[in-house]
């Protein structure tokens, strides 16, 4: 008989709860679990497809491992018998430095590529981590980190309340959201309007997110920061607002006034392609609003003033004195993540503490910027990466100019990939290690409950065995630290999390400002509940947050109902913790203790885009785009979301197409700094003249790899038509988006 079974969906930041249908240990259905305390039932195609990506006959089921320059199946003891004779040794000829770490994005959607990373790290001590953050979200990090002291207090829009909604560079409605947790994103748009609010989406592509606006602004792409930013000189010319009670808690006002007194919407109009009058407007009715939120995503992180467009989204919120407060933008409270303390000053955020060994890029957030892998792979000299370890990534295709990093992955010493597939990159490795399906694995979403619009928490265990033959996961990752570390087969995975726990409550313990300060860290230790490492390092996570129950401590914070992870496992549809609530001056980590609202690295970054206004822009710019039933480059090889709208086309306006000759289904040659591409053109007013998008994730023609259903719609990779060398200079992150096409027809 099918049985049914609760799971949070793990393929994109929205984190609906399904309820699955199990036969045996088959999955034949998913769909919206109605009694989730966030999503309430909604699901979209990628969580209805649940079962086909579990059951997919192309994941790999056992590990891979080269021989005689082959992969060939191995067993688990052999795969980690290769890593642990292989990655030691090279760090004790070559030092550190010598292996690299990339994680891709499905990290953060996994309670493994959560717990397990910062452990190989430090287990390796290299400084060679490139992850999917240079490619997508840096900007904001950057921007939040000088701002506020901490690069992931983020804040989001009060999607729920807010009065007034302005969107810039994102989709929602087919990207469900991104560093905004919110299942049913259409439906709370819907919903804004349906209670008399307002929303405006500034995008160059009529997307469908637009199609629900009251207003559509459509800009030249790459010029976000030059319109907030005009919108921000607006704001402080006219004063129709003001930080309110933020004031006493913000430094910079007046230097901020006199940095953006360039910044005019006469200024900016011709670089924006908008009328300056529009602009003013925008800004008038963005202070009028009782409440407004402003919220940019990637389009306009990936450009090449990315970090100060981040930056000025908040000066905006901050401006309309609509930070920190209801419908405005708040900043979550996780149920993992640390126990407010008392305000005060910090240690601040840094830029730069040190720098890649070929170009020179700074160091971001412990991070390099990952178009530069190719360079740190090839280029002969001390501290080159001859070890790479791929968690979950993919570059080859996200990645600018995956040709030549193909080529670089090529000629390693030793690659190890954690992947479910053998995909563009990991055909490379020598080894590859598979984490089981979905529906055998555990899930907590560490990452996007900090950026969840309601605080709430959820955690499911397997819905399936994990089968006799499979790792978990976290064991994997485990063994990848153990054998990594030389201490393969002297210890046990168990350790590992044990090590991890035990230097938590020793941190904890040591904590003045922690109820638990002078406690016996042993002795909680032995109070942790869970089948397993990973679910004790959940409970330890649960306890010592903001809701936990610290081990029955009666000092602050503590209560009788506080979390754990017995009471959460209680709990199987999640637990609601309400609606997000201010948070400052708590959060604040900067050395003054306030927020900083000119930062010195920003300032000495705006006189670039003061040379923006006099720039002749590019007579055609490229942006990508989003489609509903994909994420990035790992969901083309289900059946059920390829196809229909999710296609790989360029999309051009019909007087474009006109002037350069292309015709609808037509072919064409796109041309930009990494070379050409030949492309099917689509030709259609949902994007503004001057303007072209292709997808992202594409371009599954390579050989070596076993994505059936990929191969056979290979498409084409739109990061090969750059170099590289276009990046956003404050975070490494690479220009996606906005950069210079040449179009030729092709017969």
């Amino acid at each position: 008989m099918p049985r049914t079974a609760p799971r949070i969906c793990p393929l994109c930041e929205a984190t609906c709860g399904l309820t699955l249908t199990i036969e045996g240990t088959t999955v034949t259905g998913a769909r919206g679990d109605r009694d989730d305390v966030f999503s309430r039932g909604f699901v979209c195609p990628k969580g209805a497809a649940f079962g086909a990506l579990d059951g997919d006959p192309d994941r790999l089921r056992t590990p891979l491992v080269r021989r005689d320059g082959h992969l060939r199946e191995a067993t688990w003891e052999e795969a980690y018998e290769a890593i642990a004779a292989a990655v030691p040794a090279l760090v004790r000829e070559h030092g550190a430095q010598s292996v690299g770490v990339v994680l891709g994005n499905p990290n953060v959607h996994t309670m493994a590529g959560a717990l397990y990373p910062p452990l190989l790290l430090g287990a390796l001590g290299t400084r060679n981590l490139f992850t999917a953050s240079t490619l997508d979200q840096m900007p904001k990090h950057v921007s939040s980190g000088l701002l506020f002291g901490d690069p992931f207090a983020i804040p989001v829009p009060d999607l729920d309340r807010t009065d007034f909604l302005l969107l810039i560079g994102a989709n929602p409605v087919e990207s469900n959201g991104s560093l905004c947790t919110a299942p049913d994103f259409p439906g709370r748009l819907k919903a804004l309007r349906a209670r008399g609010g307002t929303l405006v989406v500034v995008d160059p592509r009529r997307t469908r997110t637009a199609r629900l606006a009251d207003r559509h602004l459509a800009p030249r792409p790459g010029s976000d920061a030059l319109l907030l930013a005009a919108l921000a000189h607006t704001l402080l010319e006219e004063k129709p607002a003001s930080p309110g009670a933020l004031a006493e808690h913000t430094e910079g006002l007046g230097e901020l006034a006199d940095a953006l007194a360039s910044f005019t919407p006469e200024a900016v109009a011709p670089a924006c392609d908008l009328p300056a009058e529009e602009i003013r407007s925008l800004a008038r009715e963005l202070a009028a609003s009782p409440t407004a939120a402003v919220y940019g995503r990637i389009g306009s992180c990936t450009v090449e003033y990315g970090t100060l467009a981040s930056w000025l989204v908040d000066v905006l919120n901050i401006l309309t004195g609509n930070l920190d407060r209801p419908g405005g933008a708040l900043f979550p409270l996780p149920a993992t993540g640390p126990r407010p303390r008392p305000a005060g000053p910090g240690r601040g955020f840094a830029l730069g503490r040190w720098h890649s060994r070929v170009s020179g890029h700074p160091e971001v957030k412990s991070e390099l910027p990952t178009a530069a892998l190719a360079e740190e792979i090839e280029t002969p000299g001390e501290g080159r990466v001859r070890a790479l370890i791929a968690i979950a990534a993919n570059p080859v295709l996200s990645a600018p100019d995956g040709r030549r990093l193909d080529a670089a992955l090529a000629g390693l010493d030793f690659m190890v990939s954690v992947d479910p597939y053998l995909n563009e990159t990991s055909r490379h490795a020598h080894v590859v290690l598979p984490p089981p399906p979905p529906s055998q694995s555990a899930h907590h979403d560490f990452a996007f409950n900090g950026f969840a619009v309601r605080n709430q928490v959820r955690y499911t265990r397997p819905a399936v065995p994990l089968e006799a033959d499979r790792l978990d996961e976290c064991e994997i990752l485990a063994r990848l630290v153990l054998a990594v570390s030389g201490m393969h087969g002297s210890a046990e995975p168990s350790a590992v999390d044990e090590t991890a726990i035990r230097a938590a409550l020793a941190k904890e313990t040591a904590d003045r400002h922690s109820p638990l300060h002078g406690a016996d860290p042993d002795r909680l230790a032995g109070q942790l509940t869970g089948e397993n490492g990973p679910e004790r390092r959940l409970d330890l996570m649960l306890r010592l947050g903001p809701y936990g129950d610290l081990f029955g401590s009666a000092g602050p914070g503590a209560a009788q109902d506080g979390l754990s992870l017995e009471r959460l496992l209680a709990h199987p549809h999640g637990i609601d913790l309400g609606p997000l609530r201010p948070r400052l001056p708590g959060l604040l980590r900067t050395r003054s203790g306030r927020i900083e609202l000119l930062p010195d690295p920003i300032a000495a970054e705006l006189p670039r885009l003061r040379g923006a206004l006099a720039e002749r822009p590019a007579a055609l710019v490229l942006v990508g785009r989003r489609h509903l039933r994909s994420n990035n480059s790992w969901l083309h090889n289900v059946p059920a979301l390829v196809g229909g709208s999710n296609r790989c086309t360029l999309q051009v306006h019909p007087r474009d197409a006109d002037r350069l000759g292309l015709a609808d289904g037509g072919r064409a040659r796109v041309t930009a700094d990494g070379g050409s591409l030949d492309v099917p053109v689509e030709v259609t007013d949902a994007v503004r003249t001057g303007v072209v998008s292709l997808p992202h994730g594409w371009g599954h023609d390579r050989g070596g790899t076993r994505l059936t259903v990929a191969g056979a719609e290979p498409g084409v990779n739109v990061n090969q038509l750059l170099d590289g060398s276009r990046l956003d200079p404050l975070s490494g992150t690479a220009v996606l988006n906005g950069f210079p096409v040449t179009l030729t027809p092709l017969p």
